[in-house]
């Protein structure tokens, strides 16, 4: 994994890409069946979902006998990335300043919060505590 690019993703398809990212190849109907156990899911949308994902370049495909097996060519970290500075982009004019003071006022910030952000923002904007 690990080439950073402009990855967007649906709701459903963060969820199936959550089950590859936690499991690691897997196959078709292990996937469906944590979705079907989690979202209701049958395994036709799955297998849908997997190779509309393929044809993006987001997951990789493996033929083993009669059964597919997924792989994700992308990290979590990277979609996360990308999604947020589409967000970003598309919302707040490429302002992080502004996102910031919009998740301040609209959500329930705690204290220690606050100041997780403050010892991110000294270190740089790293990862971590």
């Amino acid at each position: 994994m690990g080439k950073t690019r402009d990855v967007s993703l649906s709701e459903l398809q963060i969820a199936l890409m959550r089950v590859l990212w936690r499991r690691g190849e897997t196959s078709t109907a292990e996937v469906a069946a944590e979705l079907a156990n989690e979202r209701g899911l049958k395994h036709t949308t799955v297998a849908t979902l997997l190779t509309r994902l393929e044809k993006r370049g987001v997951v990789a495909q493996r033929r083993d006998g009669r059964q597919l097996f997924y792989r994700a060519l992308v990290d979590e970290a990277d979609v996360r990335r990308s999604m947020v500075a589409g967000l970003l982009g598309a919302l707040f004019a490429g302002d992080a300043r502004e996102l910031v003071a919009h998740l301040v006022e609209e959500s329930e910030i705690e204290p220690g919060d606050l100041a997780k952000v403050r010892r991110r923002l000294a270190r740089g904007g790293g990862n971590g505590d």
